[in-house]
């Protein structure tokens, strides 16, 4: 369901993904990565909308999204591994509110990979990462 919406939102793109500059690529990544939490917690059922809110807030901040970065980064091309160093060493003009510059910027990484995918129609792959991030631990 999701990768047929996301395929149909970036068919009509005329942007080259490797022209993006990192923090464009996060900019869009923090949106579609929001796309894919949200989709996953409606999935586990009907829920009122601030519990779906809080679950969500679990995966979208900073501290979370640096610990993605590190579980994801040994299956990564070396394309992708390279988008994420871009993100990761972009310079910010902010920083977040309740996490260290480390995590934020591992963050900005991972945000910049999913947009760098997502600009690229590279949704499957964008589903197959995500997966792997959400993945719990054995």
């Amino acid at each position: 369901m999701i990768e047929k919406f996301l395929d149909f939102m970036s068919c009509d793109l005329k942007i080259n993904a490797n022209e993006c500059s990192p923090l464009n690529l996060a900019y869009i990544g923090d949106s579609v990565f929001e796309i894919f939490v949200r989709t996953r917690v409606i999935k586990n059922g009907n829920m009122p909308v601030n519990k779906l809110h809080k679950i969500s807030k679990d995966f979208v901040n900073a501290k979370s999204q640096a610990r993605m970065f590190n579980k994801i980064k040994d299956n990564l091309t070396e394309e992708e591994m390279a988008v994420m160093k871009r993100g990761r060493n972009a310079k910010s003009f902010t920083s977040a509110k309740n996490a260290s510059i480390t995590d934020y910027r591992h963050a900005t990484g991972l945000e910049a990979l999913f947009g760098y995918l997502y600009i690229k129609g590279e949704i499957k792959r964008l589903n197959e990462i995500f997966n792997m991030c959400i993945k719990k631990e054995s």
